[in-house]
C-alpha cells in the first residue's frame, strides 16, 4: 500500500521544527494571503531557510547536505559551467560510480536535472541544500574564468574536433571567411545545432526572453528545454545563424526566410531557418531535415502490410489524384518524400510544386513557389503541364483554382499528389465539394485519400509490460477477453528515451480507396460520416483501429492512442 507524502507542514512537526499551533496559524494565514506555506512560515519567524530546505528533503524523500561543511573536488565542479549552475540553482558535489550527485534547492525542478542527465551522459542522482548555501558554494567554488566561460550547451560531440578552427569549418557557411574573434559565438551556434540532431529533434527555437535566451528542441513533437546561452551573446548567435542561411543581418523589423545545408556524422542535412521580430529580439526556428529521415520505405514509415500493398499499388497507377491528409507536423511531407522516391525511375518526369521545397530530391525536378512574384500554386501548375510531366506534386491544394488544374491534370493522364489539412479521410471529400470542387470530379479524379497522424513509439532499450487500466482500454473499444490474450508494453525511462519511456514516432494511417460504392455516395453529396462507415464496411481502418493494431504490435502505448485520436474516439 502506498504510504500518503506529508505536507510540507507537516513534514516540519515530524522532523520537530515546528509545533501544531504554529502549522494552524500559518494555514490560518495562508487562506487570506494566498502564499506558499514555506514563505508564510519564514516571515513568521518559525523556520529558517536551512529548516525549510530539511524538511523538503524529508517530504520528497532527498538526502539532505549542508554544503559548507563539505569539500567539493575541482573535477566534480567541472562538469557543469556556471552558468547552469546559476540558471538552475544547484551545484556538482560527488561523483561515484559514473553517476553524479547534484545539490539542488528545488527537487521538483525535474527539467534541470533532466536536462544535465541528457548533456552529460550521466546518471543524477540529486539531494537537497539550502538556496542560500548553494550560491555561496557557487561563488566560493567558481572562479572568475570558469564564470566568463562560454555556457555550457550540452556534452562533446563529434564535430568538437581538436581547434575551434575545426569546427568553424565544419558549420561555416559556403565560401564563409571567419576571424579568429568569432570563432567562440561559431562554435557555441555549432553546438546547439550538432546537439539537436544528435538528441534526434525536428526543430531548434531560439527565444529571446527578458533576461535569457531560451533554447528549446522539440523531440518527438514535444519541446524539451535545453541549456541557452547568456543573454549578452544574444545578438551575436542570431546574427550568426541569419549568416549562415544568407539573410541580411541588418533587417530585423520584418520576418525572414532561409536554408541551411550541413553534413553532420557524414549525412546531408536540410535546416530551414524562420526568423520572427519578437519583443526582445529576433525569434529564430531552425526546421531540421535529414534526407535519411525523410526518404523511408513504406514499411519504415509504418504501413501495415496490407495498406503497404494497396498503397504502392496506387502511386504506381498512371494516373489520378492521391491525397495525403492531417494536421500540420503529421508526417504528410515524409510520406509524400518516400512515394516519390519509390516511383523515381528513369522513365517517368516527375515534377513538385512546394512552399517551401522541405528537401532537393535527386532526379526530381522541384519548383519553389513564391507569391509576392506571382508564383502561385495555380500559376506553377499551369507552367508545369507544359513541361509534360508523368507525375506532379503539389505541396497543398489550398484554393478552388488550384484543386480544378490538379483535378484536369488527373483527368488527361497525369498522377497527382497533393495535401490537405482535414482531420480524416472522409472529410476530405466533402472539403473539396465545400471548395467549389463538383461532385462528380471529385469521383472522377481521387483515387485515393490517406489519412495520418504520429503517435510516439515505446523506447526499445527500457521496454516492459504493463497492464493498462480497464477504462483506458474500454475507451479504445478493446474487450477484456481480447486484453486477456495480448501483451502491452511502455517504457520504463532511460538515458536513451531522456528519461520519458518513448523514442521516436511512427505513423498511423486511415487508407480511403475510391471504389464504385464509395463515388456512387459522392455522386449524392452525402456526409461525411455516411461516407466513412460506408468505407469501413469495405475494409478501411480508421486511425484509431490502426493505432490499436500497433498497442498489440507492441509499438505504442494505450495512453499515446487516446492522446492523438481522441476525435476519432466514438
Amino acid at each position: 500500500m502506498n504510504k500518503k507524502k506529508l505536507t510540507l507542514g507537516e513534514a516540519l512537526i515530524a522532523v520537530d521544527i515546528l509545533s501544531r499551533d504554529q502549522l494552524n496559524e500559518a494555514l490560518r494565514l495562508q487562506e487570506k494571503t494566498r502564499e506558499k506555506i514555506g514563505r508564510i512560515l519564514l516571515n513568521l519567524g518559525y523556520v529558517t531557510p536551512e529548516q525549510l530546505a530539511y524538511a523538503l528533503a524529508h517530504q520528497q524523500g532527498f538526502e539532505f547536505v549542508k554544503l559548507s561543511d563539505m569539500s567539493i573536488s575541482p573535477k566534480v565542479i567541472k562538469l557543469v559551467t556556471y552558468d547552469l549552475c546559476k540558471k538552475y540553482a544547484l551545484i556538482p558535489i560527488e561523483m561515484e560510480n559514473d553517476v553524479l550527485k547534484i545539490a539542488i534547492a528545488d527537487p521538483l525542478n525535474l527539467i534541470a536535472l533532466d536536462d544535465l542527465r541528457v548533456c552529460l551522459e550521466k546518471e543524477i542522482q540529486g539531494v537537497i541544500a539550502e538556496e542560500g548555501d548553494i550560491q555561496a558554494a557557487i561563488k566560493k567554488y567558481y572562479s572568475q574564468a570558469e564564470k566568463s566561460a562560454q555556457p555550457y550547451l550540452g556534452k562533446k560531440t563529434d564535430i568538437q574536433l581538436e581547434s575551434n578552427v575545426d569546427v568553424i569549418n565544419a558549420l561555416k557557411a559556403e565560401g564563409e571567411e571567419v576571424g579568429d574573434e568569432e570563432a567562440p559565438v561559431i562554435q557555441l551556434v555549432s553546438r546547439i545545432i550538432v546537439e539537436a540532431f544528435k538528441r534526434r529533434a525536428s526543430d531548434i527555437h531560439v527565444e529571446p526572453m527578458k533576461d535569457e535566451v531560451r533554447i528549446r528542441y522539440r523531440i518527438d513533437g514535444v519541446l524539451r528545454e535545453a541549456p541557452g546561452p547568456s543573454k549578452a551573446l544574444q545578438g551575436s548567435v542570431i546574427s550568426r545563424l541569419k549568416i549562415m542561411a544568407k539573410l541580411d543581418i541588418a533587417e530585423k523589423r520584418l520576418p525572414q526566410d532561409g536554408r541551411i545545408k550541413l553534413q553532420i556524422q557524414n549525412r546531408d542535412v536540410d535546416v530551414r531557418v524562420s526568423t520572427l521580430p519578437a519583443l526582445y529580439g529576433e525569434s529564430i526556428v531552425l526546421r531540421l531535415l535529414d534526407r535519411e529521415q525523410l526518404l523511408l520505405t513504406m514499411e519504415a514509415i509504418g504501413f501495415s502490410e496490407d495498406d503497404e500493398k494497396t498503397f504502392t499499388n496506387l502511386i504506381n497507377v498512371p494516373n489520378g489524384i492521391i491525397l495525403v491528409t492531417g494536421p500540420t507536423g503529421s508526417g504528410k511531407t515524409t510520406t509524400l518524400y518516400a512515394s516519390l522516391h519509390a516511383i523515381n525511375k528513369p522513365n517517368r518526369k516527375i515534377i513538385t510544386v512546394e512552399d517551401p521545397v522541405e528537401y532537393q530530391l535527386s532526379g526530381i525536378n522541384q519548383v519553389h513557389v513564391k507569391p509576392a512574384i506571382g508564383l502561385t500554386f495555380s500559376s506553377g501548375l499551369r507552367s508545369i503541364l507544359r513541361q509534360a510531366p508523368n507525375v506532379i506534386m503539389i505541396g497543398e491544394i489550398r484554393d478552388l483554382e488550384t484543386a480544378n488544374i490538379a483535378i484536369e491534370a488527373s483527368l488527361t493522364g497525369h498522377l497527382v499528389f497533393s495535401t490537405l489539412h482535414t482531420n480524416d479521410a472522409a472529410s476530405t471529400i466533402t472539403r473539396l465539394i465545400d471548395m467549389g470542387v463538383k461532385a462528380y470530379l471529385v469521383a472522377s479524379a481521387v483515387q485515393a485519400i490517406l489519412a495520418q497522424r504520429l503517435v510516439k513509439k515505446i523506447c526499445s532499450y527500457c521496454k516492459e509490460p504493463v497492464k493498462p487500466k480497464s477504462d483506458l482500454l474500454e475507451l479504445l473499444g478493446i474487450s477484456a477477453e481480447k486484453a486477456k490474450h495480448a501483451t502491452f508494453y511502455q517504457g520504463r525511462g532511460c538515458k536513451e528515451c531522456s528519461q520519458t519511456g518513448y523514442l521516436g514516432r511512427i505513423a498511423i494511417f486511415e487508407l480511403l480507396v475510391l471504389n464504385d460504392e464509395i463515388c456512387e455516395l459522392i455522386y449524392k453529396k452525402v456526409s461525411s460520416n455516411i461516407i466513412r462507415e460506408r468505407a469501413r464496411q469495405c475494409g478501411m481502418r480508421t486511425l484509431r483501429e490502426d493505432a490499436v493494431a500497433k498497442v498489440f504490435q507492441g509499438l505504442t502505448t494505450v495512453v499515446e492512442v487516446i492522446r492523438v485520436t481522441q476525435s476519432d474516439i466514438d
